[in-house]
């Protein structure tokens, strides 16, 4: 039997059930672990079954645990396996799959080491959602650990939260994690998180959102996702995000940026042409372009319209080569060299109705690329609109998995419980074609193919059984003899401010004044 051939089924005949399951298991977990627990670059990513990816990425977590490797394993699987959403973090101590006590689930996770950069690598090797034209659609977006409470935790950052009520923003101390997704293709609720890195308070946002993308997208390349001649790969992102300066520095990969930009932004048309007679200096910007004042639109270059089931008629407008006129400020205070001027395409997206019959504005977006086609511009809007999805990777996060939920001190535990999540929500993607739908009677049944990452982890408990178990068994032992009762803490934690800790100058005005 080949390595091609194992997780296959006997016949040719799918309907035939499996038989030697226990076997085939430990077979497909021998050669998982010879291969290192990835796939050669010749093997496609379909020869190896659902469950020996389960099994390989499940031992290569464990590889990837230096300390307290048991007792972290064991709690990925408690929180896979627990009844209903995760509310406390030392119940998680009391499932049947987490056999230490409360004691090993807290030094795990304040005393334990993940090797974060073999986990990153491991991450890039496992299959990835591609789009109907073979397409790798990254996602990048931050959110919020809110610690408002947590005066000796130190690395807080103020981080705005939108309020119930409109023009309720408010800006609460927490955690900032900034995560990268690969985004499948139809309406889901599936994304395959690929890196995610906290913001401290010595940060450039923008500067670490660019180094992060590089570094997810030289994993792909190296995992064997991207070759030569393949689609370049796109990434998508919201408002908030510098879309040109990340198209800027990320120029030399073969990527696309598309990102939102807002109503009220100013950008230019290409320069005119200029006569050899004409007097003065050579225009470097166009005419203005003003979102909010259509008589500066020319004429668009394309004009599509699309029924869609969930906005009514999308219609779509696109102009060329528009880019906005930089200064040397923030991000480009310190560029040395001439400012460059970053051509893209404008697209505005205008629907009729929103979920709720709310009354849709028109979205703005700007992608990197230039000389686009009708069938860019629809492509390029459709996967804007599937990055939102990640929005529901968070919500299960927060409030299924419990990210948010541990009162963890330092930010260095909370970057170990950030990654044990990532990594349980890895194993629930893996798991998707293994799962059960174990729906409750109140609930519709779900098609193939179509189970929630909630749902699947309703079943996940049977499909542990199967896979790998790498962790070894608890050892005897007693508690330890804490605090004598009736002392006093003689060492009171250190009290952390919020926000950042290096002012950066907004201007060169600014940074003159200040030095002198």
């Amino acid at each position: 039997m080949s390595v091609l051939d194992v997780g296959r089924p006997p016949s040719d005949d799918l309907s035939v059930p499996w038989q030697d399951t226990k076997e085939r298991m430990v077979a497909v977990a021998t050669i998982v672990d010879y291969l290192g627990g990835l796939v050669l670059s010749d093997t496609p990513a379909t020869a190896l079954a659902p469950a020996a990816w389960l099994a390989g990425f499940r031992r290569d977590y464990y590889q990837c645990l230096r300390a307290r490797t048991d007792a972290l394993f064991e709690l990925t699987d408690a929180v896979l396996c627990a009844d209903g959403p995760v509310t406390s973090l030392v119940e998680l101590s009391l499932t049947a799959e987490h056999r230490r006590g409360h004691g090993a689930l807290y030094d795990g996770l304040n005393w334990g080491d993940i090797d974060i950069a073999r986990l990153r690598v491991t991450l890039a090797g496992l299959p990835l959602p591609r789009t109907a034209d073979g397409r790798i659609v990254l996602a990048v977006d931050v959110s919020n650990w809110l610690r408002p409470e947590a005066v000796t935790s130190p690395d807080r950052l103020f981080c705005h939260v939108y309020g119930r009520a409109k023009g309720q923003a408010q800006m609460i101390p927490g955690w900032p994690y900034s995560f990268v997704a690969a985004l499948e293709s139809g309406r889901t609720s599936w994304t395959a998180i690929l890196d995610a890195q906290r913001l401290g308070p010595t940060d450039d946002a923008t500067a670490v959102t660019a180094d992060q993308l590089r570094d997810v997208v030289n994993r792909l390349i190296a995992a064997g996702h991207w070759r030569h001649g393949d689609p370049q790969i796109l990434i998508v992102a919201d408002t908030g995000y510098d879309t040109a300066r990340l198209a800027y520095v990320l120029a030399d990969l073969p990527v696309q940026l598309l990102g939102r930009i807002r109503a009220d932004r100013v950008l230019r048309l290409p320069k005119p042409a200029w006569a050899p007679a004409a007097v003065g200096r050579p225009p470097k910007h166009g005419p203005e372009f003003r979102l909010d004042t259509p008589h500066t639109w020319p004429t668009p270059q394309h004009q599509t319209t699309t029924d869609t089931s969930r906005y009514g008629t999308a219609r779509a407008a696109s102009w060329d080569r528009l880019h906005p006129r930089l200064t040397r400020r923030t991000c480009w205070i310190d560029h040395k060299q001439d400012l460059p001027v970053i051509e893209g395409t404008l697209i505005r997206l205008q629907v009729d109705h929103l979920p709720g019959d709310r009354d849709p504005k028109p979205l703005w977006l700007w992608c990197s690329a230039n000389g686009a086609t009708a069938a860019d511009i629809d492509r390029w809007w459709q996967s804007f609109l599937r990055r939102f999805d990640l929005e529901h990777t968070f919500r299960l996060f927060k409030q299924t998995l419990g990210w948010t939920r541990p009162k963890l001190r330092t930010p260095q535990a909370a970057d170990r419980w950030t990654w044990l999540i990532i990594a349980a929500h890895t194993q629930l993607r893996l798991a998707r074609p293994l799962a059960a739908d174990l729906r409750r009677p109140w609930e519709r049944p779900a098609p193939p193919g179509r189970l929630t990452p909630a749902r699947v982890r309703r079943g996940f408990r049977n499909i542990r059984a199967t896979s790998a178990q790498p962790a070894g068994a608890p050892k005897p032992a007693t508690a330890g003899p804490g605090r004598p009762p009736g002392s006093h803490n003689r060492r009171p934690a250190t009290r952390h401010d919020v926000g950042k800790t290096v002012k950066r100058d907004l201007t060169i005005t600014a940074r003159k004044q200040r030095t002198g």
